[in-house]
């Protein structure tokens, strides 16, 4: 495993800490967001580890399903979020979620296609800046990506309208330094289908509905011309 020298994680850590701070200082908050993004993978089929209280005379049971050739729906949906912060940094309120579900995997054409929609409803609240909080996964450090995100701003310093984005990346092998994490967690646990199968469109409803989000189109790459 892939393990940073420890004198990298604290160091970055506290350059996040402190980027957070004076975002959301009261001058800088009423422009600027503070989103953590990240990418999850909703199984159809695999059941999360999870604990409820049950009693001898109704237990909780899981049963685990499985796949049959007539289901032609995919058997798990990738999915874009991002966790929007507000508030003090020394109190900080995380209770919003934006999604967008994807036909395929993530990929750096889809990455840019979530971060353009991000960018629109922000510019539509007002804000006209973004701390963009992430990992390195390959589909948000490529070319392409970082490209776009330059493109991006040096349009909205030109045009003088839209939302500028500033990404900062967390250090390898540091989930817990991202708040999104335990919320894919717990949603997971929360949709779960005791002892049925969902649809795909049925479990992205379901997802849509614990995070308090809209269900929307799913983000794909266009069509090749042949």
């Amino acid at each position: 495993m892939d393990h940073q020298p420890r004198s990298v994680v604290p160091g970055k850590k506290t350059a996040r800490d402190r980027l957070l701070s004076w975002v959301s200082q009261e001058k800088q908050a009423a422009n600027w967001a503070i989103g953590f993004l990240d990418e999850v993978w909703w199984s159809r089929f695999a059941l999360p580890r999870t604990r409820a209280w049950q009693t001898s005379d109704d237990p909780v049971h899981l049963v685990e399903q499985t796949w049959q050739k007539a289901d032609s729906d995919a058997k798990a949906l990738a999915c874009y979020g991002v966790l929007w912060q507000r508030g003090p940094a020394q109190a900080p309120i995380r209770d919003q979620m934006s999604l967008r579900f994807v036909d395929g995997r993530p990929v750096s054409d889809i990455t840019t296609q979530f971060l353009a929609s991000c960018c629109t409803e922000l510019e539509r609240l007002g804000k006209t800046a973004w701390l963009l909080i992430w990992d390195n996964a390959p589909w948000h450090s490529s070319k392409i990506v970082r490209t776009w995100i330059r493109e991006q701003n040096q349009k909205v310093k030109s045009k003088g309208q839209g939302v500028r984005i500033l990404p900062l990346f967390l250090p390898k092998q540091s989930p817990w330094l991202n708040p999104i994490e335990p919320k894919w967690v717990h949603g997971k646990r929360a949709v779960v289908e005791p002892n049925g199968l969902l649809s795909a469109k049925q479990l992205a409803e379901r997802i849509c509905a614990y995070y308090h989000c809209s269900y929307e189109a799913h983000l794909s790459l266009p069509a090749k011309v042949s």
